[in-house]
């Protein structure tokens, strides 16, 4: 399986420019609302700082929702303006942002609906994302949309069917999120890796858990007269 990609005047195929990096759930969550609008609500789009915010904390289509303020987001465009992923449109009374990923990833509108839905909802079947696809690009079969997934590789990862399941799954692995599948116990790191919430919130939860467990750690040795 090989990336999409487009030929130059030259009849060269160009392969798609990679981040160097693993991408953050926040700016996973950036670049999905960034095509889904461009693709759904071209009118509105390229998208002010405002809009951008909001339309990463909507409720609806949203897998995790996320609560993310206007700073996490500034900090996260500022990082994929450094890896040419985000552009800043200026002019008019507000800045804007438009993603790059036309021109670094190579993307049809097949592939930009598909993997906005995979940074937008975390792992789907085909059939869902075809179901889900409609307002951003109009797959006439399931054949279509795995064709698309199958384009799309390394940057999609598929998730073999387990016990019970009627079809595979397929998740995104920009932001790390892969898993060895030949084990028949592996689970995908999507969970973990695409928490939608910042560092230093999971950092602070996890020093409340600890502060926690020491508590009741001195609480039950006094308990037992140690």
């Amino acid at each position: 399986m090989s990336y999409s990609s487009v030929t130059n005047l030259d009849g060269e195929r160009k392969p798609p420019k990679l981040p160097g990096r693993e991408l953050d759930a926040v700016e996973v969550r950036i670049l999905g609302v960034l095509i889904e609008k461009q693709l759904a609500t071209p009118e509105y789009y390229p998208l002010t700082l405002n809009a951008l915010v909001a339309a990463c904390n909507q409720k609806s289509s949203r897998e995790p929702v996320m609560e993310l303020s206007e700073g996490d987001v500034q900090r996260a465009l500022d990082r994929l303006q450094d890896e040419k992923l985000v552009w800043k449109v200026l002019g008019g009374r507000a800045t804007r942002y438009d993603h790059n990923l036309d021109a670094t990833w190579q993307l049809d509108r097949a592939a930009k609906a598909v993997l906005a839905l995979l940074f937008l909802r975390g792992t789907q079947t085909a059939g869902e994302l075809r179901s889900r696809s409609d307002r951003m690009h109009g797959f006439a079969a399931i054949d279509d949309v795995e064709a698309t997934l199958q384009r799309l590789a390394p940057m999609i990862q598929e998730i073999p069917r387990r016990p019970g399941q009627k079809e595979a799954r397929w998740m995104q692995t920009l932001s790390g999120a892969t898993a060895d599948f030949s084990r028949p116990d592996a689970a995908p790191a999507e969970a973990g890796a695409f928490t939608g919430e910042p560092l230093s919130v999971r950092v602070q939860r996890l020093e409340e858990q600890i502060a926690a467990l020491s508590t009741e750690l001195h609480a039950l040795k006094a308990k037992l007269g140690e």
